[in-house]
């Protein structure tokens, strides 16, 4: 075939129209107009509205799986926020009952102090304070043991009381604690005096079958004066007591006409099993000034020069 009669024309492929420069213009001169047609005109309102109703089941399905699993995270998360602050709230609820305890504790303690200074004053005896430490062991007794011993000047048959009245006696002192038997106890006697009648008695502890009984008024005549109601004090002739110390409170009477003698059941005037904070006294034994020396003998008279 002759060269010349080839067709030089580039395949329609190979046709170019406008340049990519005029292109750029002509679409972003288009999209301003757009913009600014939109902004001032709202000519494409209606075809939003139209899009997002077509669009709108699937943009709600689309979004069930992401809504499920913010559920499910929403519900672990608030769960386990209730559970902690549930928590929370039990420490808190557990740390205020212990602090409402120990508000009661302490006043209850402050009490018993304020009386027991109050006692203090009206008292002409030398006196300590002491803690109950806790109950002996031995289970047929009634002693408790205070932190108070030889250290701190402890003698043995010292009373004990409280602010409502005599706990017992101190039986038993070692270095630093000391023993004390309680009023309550069955070796335990007291010599008292009856306050409305005058007349004197002793008082024997009466602990029960289960160590929680109380005093016995004993060896008085059936036909005593002596009521239910009468306040039993401390009458001071046995030497360890101070006189008017509140000991018990006469609680039944039993005049039995088989006996010469009253039964008289007294219920201690002191906190005997719970009393936290004592007071121990000097035995008036030890107060009794020393007795006099004997006068030195008379010089012998002098013989005959």
């Amino acid at each position: 075939m002759p060269l010349g009669t080839l067709d030089r024309t580039p395949p329609p492929f190979f046709k170019q129209g406008p340049s990519a420069l005029s292109k750029l213009m002509v679409c972003s001169a288009l999209a301003l107009f757009l913009m600014v047609a939109d902004a001032r005109f709202k000519i494409t309102q209606p075809v939003r509205s139209a899009m997002a109703t077509v669009l709108f089941p699937v943009q709600w399905v689309a979004m069930r799986p992401v809504l499920a699993v913010r559920t499910v995270q929403d519900y672990f998360t608030t769960l386990n926020t209730a559970l902690q602050n549930e928590e929370a709230a039990r420490r808190k609820l557990v740390l205020q009952s212990q602090r409402a305890n120990q508000v009661e504790e302490l006043a209850l303690e402050n009490a018993q102090l304020r009386k027991l200074l109050q006692l203090r004053e009206r008292l002409n005896t030398p006196t300590q304070t002491a803690e109950v430490l806790y109950d002996a062991a031995d289970p047929y007794t009634r002693r408790v043991v205070i932190d108070k011993g030889l250290a701190q000047g402890i003698d043995p048959g010292s009373p004990v009381i409280d602010e409502s009245g005599v706990i017992g006696q101190v039986t038993r002192v070692h270095p630093l604690i000391s023993e004390v038997t309680l009023v309550t106890d069955t070796e335990q006697a007291i010599p008292v005096i009856n306050t409305r009648t005058g007349v004197r008695g002793i008082t024997y502890g009466d602990a029960g079958r289960y160590g929680s009984g109380g005093l016995e008024l004993r060896y008085m005549a059936a036909n005593a004066d002596v009521q239910p109601g009468d306040l039993l004090t401390t009458s001071g002739v046995d030497g360890v007591y101070p006189p008017g110390i509140p000991v018990a409170k006469v609680a039944k009477v039993d005049r039995r006409p088989d006996s010469a003698f009253a039964k008289i059941v007294c219920n201690p005037q002191a906190l005997v099993a719970g009393a936290r904070h004592v007071m121990v006294l000097k035995p008036l034994l030890s107060q009794i000034p020393p007795r006099p020396a004997p006068e030195d003998a008379a010089p012998l008279k002098k013989g005959r020069k």
